[in-house]
């Protein structure tokens, strides 16, 4: 039997049912919705129906009205992207009768995004968003890093354990696939869970042409995680226009595979102009897809780099969606070709960087990114960390960690 980890979103699904009529928990598939929902659900008397059951969903398609009045009084609907018509019969049950917590729903797809979705449920659903498992998860252990972080507040320690990530990446978090030792089975997985999405949720919510296009396209974004996105390269490579492979980049974020990490600027709106960078959403994808394990990823320096930089990256967002405050996430360049990896937002008066690197040593130069971050920032600059592979946590100026990468899961 799978290990049942705590899941940071919990606490935020339950005070969800408090005061909302419904909640939807989204995110991709296998990453643990279900599970969470028939855990919290299940002590509170919530029935549970699944859209993948053949006859659940033909009842909902073809009589949306029907289904949702045989409802219980409190019930979980499983994949509900699969019957975007209920939405509208579940508004008029809200609106009937507004009783907090009465539906959670779950979700593979961005489900706002589904074809022919009858009502959004604007002002009468939550959305909560999850990932795949976050190693502080796997480790059962309460995450603190985006504090220490924000407060600048990172101990001195001067003999830590050298970080070796590389079978953290590969495993990356997908609950099923973590099941899997050996790196065979592991990439069988994924190839049928790549498979499912191709041939079902896809045609959720796009038309696709060519879905044999998608696993190709991922294929493709693992090898190029944590780059500026090049859409004209990515065009040439498939012989596609350029809005094609827009869409279908488009497609893969709303299915939560890739993401577009947009570029930061201190003037908000000069953001939406500049290069984002694209990653995967999960390491353990990414290395499945590029067919690689713990020890040949350790050879490649430079895909260790990116990688690290994505897992990086991951494990901060599962953090933070967990967090009471919100967290935006950017990268920086600036004119010069300055860069820091992340930028993370708690608010306009409220900034942090950091920077990561695969080696296990650090020097000043390292902090040059946060340097000239911090110096455009002033005031609102709260703390940056460079996260290394090394043994020491030690502060480099005001506001300025060294920080080894086992930090973001360990009390060191």
């Amino acid at each position: 039997m799978a290990r049942l980890h705590p899941r940071h979103v919990e606490s935020h699904l339950r005070e969800a049912l408090k005061d909302s009529p419904v909640t939807l928990i989204h995110g991709p598939r296998q990453c643990g919705k279900t599970t969470l929902a028939q855990k919290v659900g299940k002590s509170a008397g919530y029935a549970y129906l699944s859209m993948d059951d053949a006859q659940v969903l033909d009842y909902a398609t073809n009589d949306p009205m029907g289904f949702v009045h045989s409802l219980p009084g409190k019930v979980i609907l499983d994949e509900v992207q699969k019957s975007p018509r209920i939405f509208s019969q579940i508004k008029l049950a809200v609106d009937k009768n507004r009783v907090p917590g009465r539906f959670i729903l779950t979700g593979s797809v961005s489900v706002l995004h589904v074809r022919g979705l009858s009502d959004s449920l604007a002002g009468r659903m939550e959305i909560i968003r999850m990932h795949p498992l976050a190693q502080t998860e796997l480790e059962h252990k309460k995450p603190d890093f985006l504090d220490l972080l924000f407060s600048a507040k990172f101990p001195n320690r001067w003999q830590v354990a050298l970080t070796d990530p590389a079978q953290r990446i590969v495993y990356g978090g997908y609950p099923a696939a973590l099941e899997y030792s050996d790196k065979t089975r592991r990439a069988k997985w994924y190839q049928s869970y790549l498979t499912t999405i191709a041939n079902s949720d896809a045609f959720t919510i796009s038309r696709i042409r060519s879905v044999e296009d998608l696993p190709r396209l991922l294929a493709f974004s693992a090898v190029s995680t944590a780059r500026l996105l090049n859409v004209n390269k990515l065009a040439a490579y498939f012989q596609h226009s350029r809005p094609t492979i827009q869409g279908y980049i488009s497609l893969l974020e709303r299915l939560f595979l890739l993401e577009r990490i947009p570029a930061w600027h201190a003037n908000r709106r000069k953001r939406f102009v500049k290069t984002p960078k694209l990653h995967v959403t999960d390491t353990g994808l990414a290395c499945a897809l590029l067919n690689v394990d713990a020890k040949e990823l350790q050879n490649d320096r430079a895909l260790l780099g990116q990688l690290l930089e994505t897992f990086v990256l991951q494990e901060l967002r599962r953090q933070a969606d967990g967090h009471d405050d919100r967290h935006d996430f950017f990268h920086y360049r600036d004119k010069d070709g300055v860069e820091v990896d992340l930028v993370i937002e708690r608010s306009v008066l409220s900034v942090a960087g950091v920077e990561v690197k695969s080696s296990a040593t650090i020097s000043p130069s390292d902090f040059r990114g946060l340097r000239r971050l911090q110096s455009a920032m002033g005031d609102a600059f709260a703390g940056g960390a460079v996260v290394y592979n090394g043994g020491k946590m030690i502060r480099f100026g005001d506001k300025l960690h060294a920080v080894p990468t086992r930090r973001l899961w360990e009390k060191l």
